[in-house]
C-alpha cells in the first residue's frame, strides 16, 4: 500500500483514510474491533474521528468513537506507531464547551488523550471556524501543545479560501504554527466549496487535504436511486439533498465507469478523489469487512483519463 505525505506535517498517511464517525453509532463496540484490525491487516494506518463523534445518535453524548479506538489500541496490542491518529476539536460538547479558546482547547485535547489511551495525537484540526476566537489565540495554543507533545501535526476543517488564508498570514506574522492540513467536504457531488480558490490555495501553500463526505452520506455507493431506497438507513434523510437530475447524471457516469473497469461505484468515486489535485486522501467508512475491503480496493483502483473526464462532466 502506497503511503502519502501529508503536505508539511511529516506525517505519511493511507490513501484512504477510515472514517471513525461510525464507531458508537452504527457499528457497535465489537464490529469496530474487527473492522480496526482489517483495516491495519490490509496495510492501511489513518483512522479519522473527532471529541464530538457520535453525539447525535441516541442516548450517546460525544467521545464514543475515541473511546472504542482507545479501547481497541489498549486491548488489539497493535503498536501505537503504526496508527495515525486523527482528532478534532471545537464542536458543541454540551455545558458550553465548544469552539476555540485556549483554555478549551487545553482540556478537550486531555479528554481526548483519556479516551484514546495514547499520550499523543498525531494530527489535531480545529472543527469549524469560530469567529469569537483570534487564530493568534487557537494557534499559540495548538503551538504549546505541539511543545509539550501531545500533538504532532495540526490542521483545520470547514475553513474557505479567505479564512484559511488569514490564519496562514496570522501564523506567519507572530511566529506560530500554521495549519498544515485542511479537511473541507468535496465528492463528486459536492465541489464548490473545494474547488477553486481553495484547492488553488492549498496547492500553492503545500497544505495536505483530507476530503470528508467523500461518497456523499453514502449516494455514491450507488445503492439510492429515490427515497424509497433510503427507508430503514441511518442515512437515508441525506439522500434527498443528492435525489435530483445532476446526482442521478452522477449515479449513471459511475456506473458506466463500473462496467469498463469491473469496480464498483464507491470505489471509482474514492479513486477519481485520489486523483483529483491537491488531494492527500478521501475519508471514508465501512460497517462491514466487505466494504473496507472495498475501500482497499479503492486505494489501488486506477482511473485513466477518458473515465475521469466522464465523471467530471457529470458533476459538473
Amino acid at each position: 500500500m502506497q503511503m502519502r505525505a501529508l503536505g508539511r506535517t511529516g506525517l505519511t498517511i493511507s490513501p484512504v483514510v477510515f472514517g471513525g464517525n461510525v464507531f458508537g453509532w452504527t457499528v457497535d463496540e465489537k464490529t469496530s474491533f474487527a473492522l480496526l484490525d482489517a483495516w491495519l491487516d490490509a496495510g492501511l494506518t489513518t483512522i479519522d474521528t473527532a471529541d464530538v463523534y457520535s453525539s447525535w445518535a441516541p442516548g450517546n453524548s460525544g467521545g464514543e468513537s475515541e473511546t472504542i479506538i482507545g479501547k481497541w489500541l489498549k486491548q488489539s496490542g497493535r503498536k501505537r506507531e503504526d496508527v495515525v491518529i486523527v482528532t478534532k476539536v471545537g464542536s458543541d460538547m454540551g455545558n458550553g464547551h465548544k469552539g476555540l479558546k485556549a483554555g478549551w482547547i487545553n482540556q478537550a485535547v486531555e479528554d481526548s488523550l483519556r479516551r484514546l489511551q495514547t499520550d499523543y495525537i498525531d494530527l489535531y484540526l480545529s472543527h469549524w471556524p469560530d469567529p469569537e476566537t483570534p487564530y493568534e489565540e487557537t494557534l499559540a495554543a495548538f503551538d504549546a501543545l505541539k511543545k509539550a507533545g501531545k500533538i504532532r501535526a495540526i490542521g483545520c476543517s470547514n475553513l474557505d479560501a479567505a479564512q484559511l488564508g488569514q490564519s496562514l498570514k496570522v501564523a506567519r506574522d507572530k511566529g506560530l504554527p500554521r495549519y498544515d492540513v485542511l479537511q473541507p467536504e468535496y465528492n463528486l457531488y459536492a465541489r464548490d466549496t473545494f474547488e477553486g480558490p481553495l484547492a488553488d490555495l492549498c496547492i500553492a501553500e503545500e497544505i495536505g487535504v483530507i476530503t470528508y463526505f467523500s461518497l456523499a452520506s453514502g449516494f455514491l455507493t450507488g445503492k439510492y436511486r429515490s427515497l424509497e431506497d433510503t427507508k430503514g438507513s441511518a442515512r437515508g434523510e441525506d439522500m434527498g439533498t443528492y435525489l435530483n437530475e445532476r446526482g442521478l447524471r452522477i449515479l449513471d457516469a459511475l456506473q458506466a465507469v463500473a462496467g469498463q473497469t469491473g469496480a464498483k461505484p464507491a470505489e471509482i468515486a474514492i479513486s477519481w478523489l485520489l486523483n483529483k489535485p491537491g488531494v492527500t486522501a478521501p475519508i471514508a467508512s465501512a460497517t462491514s469487512l466487505s466494504q473496507l475491503e472495498s475501500l482497499r480496493k479503492a486505494a489501488t483502483l486506477s482511473l485513466d483519463a477518458k473515465a475521469m473526464a466522464l465523471l467530471d462532466a457529470a458533476g459538473a
